[in-house]
């Protein structure tokens, strides 16, 4: 879930990362055929980097680990049905880690994590798509992580994260249903339009035309916004609920560039970054 809108600013106690990692790079660049430690310098570094504080807890994470010592509370949103659907995007690569979608990827806003299935793709499946690429920076092959983001504010679905707010709606709740899918060259594969925002209030409220409820049920959690501004060093002030599918699903690309040609209300016409995983307890809240 990435942050695209202006928030208050809140102290960050700690160091940032950026500088300690642009010193991993420029060191690992003398030795690019040892791609293997320089990925190791990088995770040393994370790891080591000083963690935020005074802050909630932060996304994304592994769903099958209920492991978290952050305590912040907040009142966990209502379900999506009884929420405003305000934006769909997605990741290239799942930002969560989870049973079926556990392939590391490598660090970074490039890396994340891949369905289990992806190395028993068929060629078709991965051919390369032969048709007009409308939709940016994901291929048959690829992972995805959808993020349908929903407020408790009086809105209307739109561009960026912005449009989960407004000037009139005091402490909103945010809630994210997340959903891991392989990208596939199949017109077989789920239809991403079917997905997508209804177009209009169902019942009063905006909804999506339909999020997987085939998948597993949802892994949900307290944590943050996403996306690769933010790291263990500099965190999310934003307080997210957070429901996260289990299992992967495959997704035709050519409904991808569908979406985005047909001129969605979210103006999303590229996958996004990710965020590192967050394996810090004191940055995790405890999964029941």
């Amino acid at each position: 879930m990435k942050t695209v809108f202006a928030t208050r600013k809140s102290p960050i106690l700690c160091l940032t990362l950026s500088a300690s990692l642009g010193l991993v790079l420029s060191g690992c660049s003398q030795q690019s055929s040892d791609t293997g430690k320089a990925v190791e310098a990088v995770k040393t570094v994370t790891e080591n980097a000083a963690l935020c504080e005074g802050f909630g807890p932060q996304t994304p994470r592994d769903i099958s680990s209920k492991t978290g010592v952050n305590l912040d509370d907040f009142e966990i949103a209502p379900p999506a049905s009884a929420m405003n659907l305000c934006n769909i995007h997605t990741h290239t690569n799942a930002e969560h880690k989870g049973p079926d979608f556990s392939i590391y990827a490598g660090p970074g806003a490039s890396g994340g994590y891949k369905c289990n299935g992806t190395e028993s793709l068929t060629a078709a499946e991965k051919a390369p798509y032969d048709g007009k690429a409308y939709y940016k920076g994901v291929a048959p092959g690829d992972t995805i992580e959808v993020h349908w983001v929903h407020s408790t504010c009086d809105i209307t679905p739109g561009e960026g994260l912005g449009s989960c707010l407004s000037d009139t709606c005091e402490n909103p709740r945010l809630r994210v249903e997340a959903q891991t899918f392989l990208v596939v060259n199949d017109s077989a594969a789920a239809d991403f339009t079917d997905y997508d925002y209804a177009g209009s209030a169902q019942g009063g409220l905006h909804q999506a035309k339909a999020i997987p409820s085939h998948t597993g049920v949802p892994v949900q959690f307290r944590g943050s916004t996403t996306g690769p501004k933010y790291t263990q060093s500099v965190c999310s002030p934003v307080k997210v609920s957070w429901s996260v599918r289990p299992n992967c699903t495959k997704l035709d690309i050519g409904s991808l560039h569908k979406w985005a040609q047909q001129g969605n209300v979210f103006n999303e016409v590229k996958s996004h970054g990710v965020r590192d995983i967050v394996t810090a307890p004191e940055l995790l809240s405890p999964i029941p």
